[in-house]
């Protein structure tokens, strides 16, 4: 078939079907890209710079030659890069989607290879940029959110994990930004995404419980803007303070051992190198015992004074929400055991 225009509604549903390929360059991919997608670049960064100026300096005529000096060589392989996604893949499907910046020369480009050569193309009218655009959006739309609270400790995602095995939809924002929230949150996971790349990844989430105005319900837990080194949107970020918010409220010693199941187990350099990121916050004295105590491996002491500084925190969090007194519901549980704390939940609704 001939190749085909598609848009970006289209790409997000194709692409459950079909790979997607960006053929912008590595540099623009590691950055930040469609979720789904692979890249193949057309380009290196360097060679991307050097086309770019001659486009803008010289004219596009000098700028195509240059770029087939680059394209013309690597075509077989950038066939059998593609042939090698598909294998990946599993897939015995010979459609795919094609992507650059904005839809332009680049992607034009490796679709006419990819044509030729017998697959069956889908190209992305406006590209990345349009994509951008459509995840930004995202963010600005209403949604039907419940979330879940409580103190450090408390289980929320655990708990927000059995409520997804339950059926229910969810949206796991410490899982998109590889980040458990704290200053101890990143220990041991991977690099945070992007901004730009844990944006895309919750547009796409979140298109999910918005389907042409038809709202999704779902849960969320109860986060600060900032996650890590990334920021919840500010638009979406209101839409979450104004949701109702399910407080689990669990004892002090109840969540201390919870954390220590978790957190004791950790290197000792990375937590003593958390606490000093939050001793301005914390105050002098209560950081040089908190590290006195993780040296003397004294964990269960040097986190009691942790989890009182972030209860201190929460409850200021929490008396700065406006209307906190009607959008809180509050829920005494007796463990952090997510199978019954989620039974507690469901009662605590449907009475």
């Amino acid at each position: 078939m001939p190749i085909k225009k598609i848009t970006i509604s289209e790409l997000i549903s194709l692409s459950e079907l079909h790979p997607v390929i960006d053929v912008r360059s590595p540099g623009e991919f590691e950055h930040a890209h469609f979720p789904k997608a692979h890249n193949i670049p057309l380009f290196t960064d360097d060679e991307r710079k050097e086309v770019g100026t001659a486009y803008k300096q010289v004219g596009k005529q000098k700028a195509i030659k240059i770029g087939l000096d680059y394209f013309g060589p690597r075509m077989k392989s950038n066939i059998e890069e593609a042939e090698k996604i598909f294998k990946q893949l599993r897939s015995n499907s010979k459609t795919i989607i094609v992507h650059c910046w904005r839809g332009g020369m680049r992607s034009a480009g490796m679709a006419w290879l990819f044509d030729l050569y017998g697959f069956d193309v889908y190209i992305v009218v406006g590209g990345y940029k349009a994509f951008r655009t459509w995840a930004l959006e995202k963010f600005e739309a209403p949604y039907d959110i419940r979330v879940v609270g409580g103190y450090t400790g408390s289980s929320k995602t655990e708990l927000l994990h059995e409520i997804k095995k339950n059926r229910e939809a969810i949206i796991d924002l410490e899982g998109i930004a590889r980040h458990k929230g704290s200053a101890f949150g990143g220990i041991g996971l991977p690099e945070q995404p992007t901004q730009e790349m844990f944006e895309n990844l919750l547009a796409i989430e979140l298109s999910k419980m918005n389907q042409n105005g038809k709202l999704v319900s779902f849960w969320i837990e109860d986060e600060s803007q900032r996650i890590g080194r990334l920021n919840i949107p500010n638009a979406f970020w209101k839409t979450i303070r104004a949701a109702p918010l399910f407080f689990i409220d669990i004892d002090f010693e109840t969540r201390l051992d919870f954390i220590l199941n978790y957190y004791g187990k950790l290197d000792q350099q990375a937590l003593i190198n958390a606490i000093l990121r939050i001793q301005k916050r914390l105050g002098p004295n209560e950081t040089k015992l908190t590290i006195n105590y993780i040296l003397e491996n004294n964990i269960k002491e040097g986190f009691r004074i942790l989890l009182q500084y972030y209860d201190k925190t929460y409850i200021q969090s929490l008396h700065k929400r406006d209307n906190i007194a009607d959008q809180m519901k509050t829920i005494s549980m007796v463990s952090t055991d997510h199978k019954s704390n989620y039974q507690l939940l469901q009662q605590f609704i449907n009475k």
